[in-house]
């Protein structure tokens, strides 16, 4: 159990990577706060699931692209866990297009939820992290972020930015035994990716060395190490897991 008796807050927990690392971070005995925006009963569905580890579970609705609403709900989870000690900020949209026919609200409003939402959650958790001198961050970018991606200006720019804020935060917080990281997921199977049309998914599964495209459970993984012990001398990476998609 490599989370016993830790507190997890994952936000955009309820579906795709969210919900894979909120389930093994609970088989691996960690009490889980859930955070979503759109699906009560999707949360709910993974709480359920989670308290089949025989953990806590809990979700909660919030906007993490608003500074006020992250604050009242990291309050509520103090209240109801009563610590936190492992913050996934995985919350993500996507609104793309090319920049020339870009509107600036969709420019707008995916900064807000990928990169402002995650600085919010860290800003109203920090204090009490240093309080605690522990506390494992885990930031989920993207490939897109390290090598662009047509069509994803909007989307590159907030996994770019988040990896800046994630070295930022490794140094800034080090000295109090917190660690800050970034994993950077390539081709996933998610909502988000099943909407592409079939020869798109085909095409690009051609490009990538290992052939096949990934699974949220590959993010897990990586996540459950992190959040652990096992992981507490490594600060400020941002690792890929993208079966060789950006070599």
């Amino acid at each position: 159990m490599l989370l016993e008796k830790k507190i997890a807050v994952i936000t955009g927990g309820s579906r795709g990577i969210g919900r894979a690392i909120a389930l093994a971070m609970a088989k691996e005995g960690a009490d889980i706060a859930v955070i979503y925006a759109g699906s009560a009963e999707k949360a709910a569905e993974v709480c359920a699931q989670a308290e089949g580890y025989g953990v806590k579970a809990i979700a909660y609705q919030c906007d993490v692209a608003d500074f006020a609403a992250t604050e009242a709900v990291v309050n509520r989870i103090y209240g109801d866990f009563g610590r936190i000690d492992i913050l996934v900020n995985n919350a993500g949209i996507t609104r793309d297009g090319l920049v020339m026919q870009m509107r600036e609200a969709d420019f707008d409003n995916v900064i807000a939820v990928n990169l402002k939402g995650a600085f919010n959650m860290i800003r109203h958790t920090a204090r009490q992290f240093a309080k605690q001198r522990s506390g494992r961050i885990i930031n989920v970018s993207s490939v897109s972020g390290l090598m662009g991606n047509s069509g994803q200006a909007n989307y590159s720019a907030s996994k770019a930015g988040l990896i800046g804020l994630t070295k930022t935060i490794a140094k800034e917080l080090a000295s109090r035994g917190i660690t800050c990281n970034a994993i950077a997921p390539g081709f996933i199977e998610t909502d988000m990716t099943e909407a592409m049309p079939e020869s798109a998914k085909k095409t690009l599964a051609e490009i990538i060395p290992m052939g096949k495209t990934g699974k949220p459970e590959d993010i897990a993984a990586l996540a459950v190490f992190l959040a652990s012990e096992y992981a507490g001398y490594i600060t400020g990476e941002v690792i890929k897991v993208d079966g060789g998609l950006y070599i």
